[in-house]
């Protein structure tokens, strides 16, 4: 994917600093990248997962909704779908020559008495001993790392190598008054379809990509063979058992026709995981917004039992997710659904960023193992933001 011109280049870096509320997206093996632009008023915020019954636009959802870090919805006053239509709607806009005197914010330098790696593990601490304890049966334990980006940086500019670097993935870049700024590059889906057919999958257990394994491409063709190299231990299994088999459970009552298949190993960036798809119709009278309900959040990126895993990361984690681990989206647009959980992201906020990730520990969790996955969730960030490295 190229950059627009420099014109639309320079409105759209400075949206991410007005009052308006937008979304930039990329799906997975596409090429093309989607605008959705809320012109006036503030974006529509909901206190209840459910309350997405019926809506459209563009969803940026927490992990947990606060008055904090609401669930926002964009109002789809302008969509757009590549580069001219983009730089049409962008230059139409009233606001247009105001949005070309923006100022970045001045922050203070970021400070911490800890070390990301020495509050990894003051937390891993927290989080072992209660599923040693059979408290939990699976816990997801996630960091945050803040750094400089410069004033120079381009939002625009990190979305455009994200999506040229990771075209598996779902890429995008959400700004509204309410949510922050946030760019993302996530493999994994929580909610995708329309009509009455509808597709969500299990992505958990990880592996990085280093030496002859970083050749494997999982092929994009459906009915390609499975890799047979690649091996996966007992934790990792057991791990991708535990978030299908409560997918599963959950969507039974909800849906009818539930298909499941079998594990198999996909790429995502400098990591592979192993991923089960679900695919089904939903019953008579179901909404949406009542399949995520039940659905967000999963194992994957939460913990079971569910309700009291939540609770526990609430207090148990260092400092709070905010948007990391939610999900976003096009909701009801051009009657299509694709709701992604919001991994392998970043908070944008003027010259500094906040990275996150997180990884799923079980009572036989190792704390150097587990840290050095969220070091390798991290990097899909890091390479949009610095040194560019591909996943191809």
């Amino acid at each position: 994917m190229n950059l627009p011109d420099i014109h639309t280049q320079k409105l759209l870096d400075c949206l991410t600093h007005s009052r308006l509320g937008f979304a930039l997206y990329g799906l997975p093996w596409t090429d093309e990248c989607y605008l959705v632009l809320q012109t006036s008023g503030d974006v529509e915020q909901l206190a209840d997962i459910q309350e997405l019954n019926g809506k459209k636009g563009f969803v940026m959802a927490p992990f947990q909704i606060s008055e904090e870090h609401p669930l926002v919805l964009i109002r789809p006053d302008v969509t757009a779908y590549d580069w001219s239509e983009i730089s049409e709607a962008l230059s139409s806009l009233e606001c247009a020559d105001a949005l070309l005197t923006c100022r970045q914010s001045e922050l203070s330098p970021f400070v911490s008495e800890e070390t990301d790696k020495e509050q990894y593990t003051r937390a891993f601490g927290r989080f072992i001993t209660p599923l040693q304890e059979k408290r939990f049966q699976k816990l997801v334990l996630s960091r945050s790392s803040a750094r400089h980006i410069g004033d120079d940086f381009s939002p625009l500019g990190a979305f455009v190598r994200a999506c040229n670097n990771y075209p598996r993935m779902m890429i995008y870049l959400c700004h509204t008054p309410a949510s922050g700024t946030w760019l993302g590059s996530t493999p994994e889906i929580l909610l995708s379809g329309h009509g009455k057919e509808w597709h969500t999958v299990a992505l958990a257990g990880t592996q990085r990509l280093d030496g002859d394994a970083a050749r494997f491409d999982c092929p994009p063709k459906p009915h390609a063979p499975a890799d047979e190299t690649i091996a996966w231990d007992g934790k990792n299994r057991r791990e991708q058992r535990i978030v299908a088999d409560y997918i599963a459970d959950t969507l039974r009552p909800l849906t009818t026709g539930l298909s499941r298949s079998e594990a198999r190993t996909v790429r995502a960036g400098n990591v592979i995981h192993l991923r089960t798809d679900f695919d089904f119709t939903l019953a008579d009278g179901q909404g949406i917004g009542n399949v995520i309900n039940a659905l967000h959040p999963t194992p994957a990126v939460c913990g079971l039992p569910k309700d009291e895993a939540r609770r526990f990361l609430t207090t148990a984690e260092h400092s709070p997710r905010s948007y990391y681990s939610g999900f976003m989206g096009p909701l009801n647009l051009c009657n299509e659904t694709h709701l992604y959980v919001s991994l392998r992201c970043m908070a944008i906020d003027g010259d500094s960023c906040s990275l996150y990730a997180g990884g799923g520990l079980l009572t036989d969790s190792i704390e150097e193992q587990e840290w050095l996955e969220t070091e390798a969730k991290m990097e899909t960030m890091r390479n949009v933001i610095g040194d560019t490295v591909t996943d191809e």
